[in-house]
């Protein structure tokens, strides 16, 4: 079944942020990864309030988990460490 990655962040960094997103774009693609939200509008009705969220769909909750644990992810995220405070969760769909 499709699942949804889900992440809820605020960014620290701008630069080493930015260095992070170069790498994650193309790392999640490789691994059949669609983004469907990132950035835009949102209306928060709970919980703690973060300025940047993005949602992608991949194939399974399988391929999802094995994007985040590949090396082109891992190097992306090494950027992203000090430069952010996340959420990421993945989602299985319905659908």
């Amino acid at each position: 079944m499709p699942a949804l990655w889900i992440a809820h962040v605020t960014v620290t960094d701008e630069e080493a942020y930015g260095r992070y997103a170069a790498l994650a774009g193309p790392a999640i693609a490789k691994h059949g990864g669609k983004f469907i939200a990132r950035g835009g509008r949102f209306v928060q009705l709970e919980g703690r309030e973060r300025p940047r969220n993005v949602v992608a769909r991949f194939d399974s909750v399988e391929a999802a988990e094995a994007c985040y644990h590949s090396p082109e992810y891992q190097e992306a995220l090494s950027h992203a460490r000090d430069a952010s405070e996340r959420e990421l969760l993945i989602v299985e769909t319905s659908e």
